[in-house]
């Protein structure tokens, strides 16, 4: 039936928004913002008709959501950074089918998760900067899912995304690329120092930390990976306790994924965070396990413990 036909780690940072605006800053989030045409170019080459992004940057406190609303359009400004996005223009379709879909799919694989395609909730900028890139004539249907869980078990997105990936390529006639929109370390540079920080790291050991997780993924050591992925969100301070990346690992996969990681703009320092835009190859995941689910409140503590 359906196929899944991209799926990527990517950034978000807005200053590649205001990159665009005249001043200091003018030009230069080039490469990352070359990098999601990119993205979009190859998406466009393989017949995408739907992109799903995990947003680390939608907040939720209990079950999964996704936005799946029929269109949305609207200004955004950031109530982070209304300094950096500030007005900025949207506009695309929904896939309110899909959406309802995955929602099903997910709940029936012991993760409740609810679609909103009736609603007034409006995209966060995790969506709305790669899509100001990507799909800028609207090219591609998109569906929003809450990535920044506040009291989730990685395991759970991770079977999250496992279990979207068996609905479209079981009951969904399209083609779907999925998108995990986060950092990898995440530690803002403290207040005051952000323009300093504009360009880099906030510490060594973070910025060796993550060049190690790159190669891990360049080298398609997935296994290793996923084993320390809880203590690397907590450790690295990953942007929505890195639940992107579990989801995205469960559409691939999870510890059973063999791909190796295309790096597409080379990593980069954002205010202290460290970002890049990387492609990981979709291979056959027939064979695959089912991620473990979490059960016990006990699971639960020992999780929270390490973030």
């Amino acid at each position: 039936m359906g196929k899944v036909a991209l799926t990527a780690k990517i950034t978000h940072v807005p200053s590649m928004y205001l990159s665009e605006m005249p001043g200091e800053r003018h030009g230069t989030r080039k490469d990352a913002i070359d990098g999601h045409i990119e993205i979009g170019r190859r998406c466009r080459a393989l017949g995408v008709d739907t992109i799903v992004v995990f947003d680390t940057h939608w907040l939720v406190n209990a079950n999964y959501h996704i936005n799946c609303a029929p269109h949305f359009k609207g200004l955004y400004t950031s109530n982070e950074l209304p300094h950096f996005i500030s007005n900025m223009a949207y506009e695309f379709p929904g896939n309110p089918a899909l959406g309802k879909l995955l929602a099903k799919a997910c709940s029936e694989h012991g993760v409740e998760t609810l679609a909103h395609d009736a609603t007034t909730l409006a995209p966060e900028y995790g969506t709305l900067v790669p899509m100001r890139y990507m799909n800028t004539d609207q090219h591609f249907k998109v569906v929003s899912v809450s990535a920044l869980c506040t009291v989730h078990y990685l395991n759970d997105s991770a079977r999250l995304g496992w279990a979207m990936r068996k609905a479209i390529e079981q009951h969904y006639d399209g083609t779907v690329a999925f998108l995990a929109s986060g950092s990898l370390s995440h530690r803002f540079a403290q207040n005051g120092l952000a323009p300093e920080f504009a360009h880099k790291i906030w510490s060594p050991f973070l910025e060796m930390l993550d060049h190690r997780v790159i190669e891990m993924w360049q080298q398609g050591r997935w296994k290793e990976f996923c084993a320390m992925l809880p203590e690397y969100a907590a450790k690295g301070h990953g942007e929505g306790f890195m639940h992107d990346t579990a989801m995205m690992l469960g559409v691939l996969g999870w510890s059973d994924y063999d791909g190796k990681a295309e790096v597409i703009t080379p990593y980069f320092g954002a205010s202290g965070t460290a970002q890049i835009n990387v492609v990981l190859p979709v291979t056959p995941q027939s064979g695959a396990a089912i991620p473990p689910a979490q059960a016990s409140a006990a699971e639960g503590y020992r999780e929270f413990s390490r973030l």
